[in-house]
């Protein structure tokens, strides 16, 4: 850890590193919400998408005024109001409960995506910065693994609590996290972070007069960044909305139960995620990513395409395809798109970036529909129309470089 993070370093990354936990854990529940709303409110698959789409509803409006935010008032200020919003949502869960609302839910789901949209832009930029240079991604990869183990053990926690026992309390899990997040916020109000000076800041200090549009307008200007934009965007749809509609596919046939399916979903399908995200790393060290990239996206297409046509446990194996060669796609795709982005910049950039889950919204809602009208496999051919145009996106680059 020293050779990694340099001892006045330390203590802010440790504390930073516990973000990534924090937002992994409270997106990975919403999986398992997605079921246990189907019963408790006797809702719809269809219906119940709105919790993925409400959540990143909060991600899409929010993602920019947090980039001006962070760049303002700075990493510690940033991170506090990201918490607040985080808290307050989880604790809205209580009064939602008492009143037995799905509207009071939303709305509650619609605050928390909007705090850890806040968390997510501060975050990753600011984790890269706590030490060496030459050790920022690997850094960013360490900090980044706590947000997979959040994933992991989100599911099988809650959806153990909530599934085990008829009539548990959703407003139990919630209210717990809502007091620690509380918690973590008094502790950043307290402990002094360091703030990081981008080597462009200067430049831009001088540059007072450019506005937000002419920022906005130069990063738009780039066709790399347009399509790397669209393409994130492509693959929340995918990814989002198979975590969404999991537990569903494995209990529609009786394949699996409830409970079964929140633990194979923590240990397996996102244990495979967590796996395949650091072997791919490893390889992208040999191989050119955006090769990596193109065997992803032909994989993760064929694993979704076998889920849709339902042929027995050679479509089950697909949906562990997809999760396994998903796993270093938003990586490689947000890197590459970054790429130009200067100084301030890097944050704005970085903020449209954190729009993009809004696909997973979208990509939730149109699975949700079709599953309601046919059947969950065949609603898989959302996210293989995702996948595809990752695969288009992939191949364009990787031409693009050879040329």
């Amino acid at each position: 850890m020293s050779r990694l993070v340099s001892k006045k370093y330390l203590l802010p990354f440790i504390l930073i590193t516990s973000l990534f936990f924090m937002w992994g854990f409270a997106r990975a529940i919403l999986d398992v919400l997605n079921k246990h709303f189907q019963e408790m409110l006797h809702i719809s698959i269809g219906q119940s998408a709105l919790i993925q789409a409400t959540t990143y509803l909060g991600y899409f409006l929010m993602a920019l005024p947090a980039g001006i935010l962070i760049t303002r008032v700075g990493y510690r200020k940033g991170v506090v109001t990201g918490l607040l919003l985080f808290a307050l949502g989880a604790l809205l869960f209580i009064p939602g409960e008492s009143m037995m609302s799905f509207g009071m839910f939303l709305f509650a789901l619609f605050i928390i995506g909007c705090g850890l949209v806040i968390l997510e832009t501060a975050a990753n930029p600011y984790a890269t910065e706590l030490g060496e240079k030459e050790t920022a991604a690997s850094r960013l990869n360490l900090a980044q693994s706590f947000n997979g183990l959040g994933c992991i053990l989100a599911p099988v926690i809650v959806g153990g609590f909530l599934f085990s026992t008829p009539g548990s309390s959703v407003s139990v899990p919630y209210g717990i996290m809502g007091v620690a997040v509380l918690l973590v916020a008094l502790v950043f109000t307290r402990v002094k972070l360091p703030e990081i000076s981008y080597d462009e800041d200067a430049k831009d200090a001088s540059n007072e007069k450019e506005s937000l549009g002419d920022t906005i307008r130069a990063l738009w200007s780039s066709s790399t960044f347009r399509f790397g934009v669209i393409a994130l965007f492509f693959y929340e749809i995918a990814e989002i909305s198979i975590n969404s509609l999991f537990i569903n596919y494995a209990t529609a046939d009786g394949w699996m139960d409830k409970t079964t399916a929140s633990v194979v979903l923590s240990f397996g399908a996102l244990g495979l995620f967590m796996l395949a995200r650091i072997i791919g790393s490893w390889i992208m060290s040999k191989v050119a990513s955006e090769k990596v990239l193109v065997v992803c996206g032909l994989m993760t297409v064929i694993g979704a395409l076998l889920v849709t046509i339902d042929c027995g446990w050679l479509s089950r194996a697909g949906v562990f395809m997809c999760y396994a060669f998903e796993a270093i796609m938003f990586p490689t795709i947000f890197a590459i798109t970054i790429v130009g982005a200067q100084g301030h910049n890097v944050k704005i950039a970085s903020s449209f970036l954190m729009m993009t889950p809004i696909g997973g919204a979208v990509g939730t809602l149109l699975m949700g529909q079709m599953a309601d009208l046919t059947a969950v496999s065949t609603a898989f051919i959302i996210p293989a129309i995702g996948y595809a145009f990752v695969l288009v996106y992939a191949l364009s680059v990787a031409l693009k470089k050879q040329k």
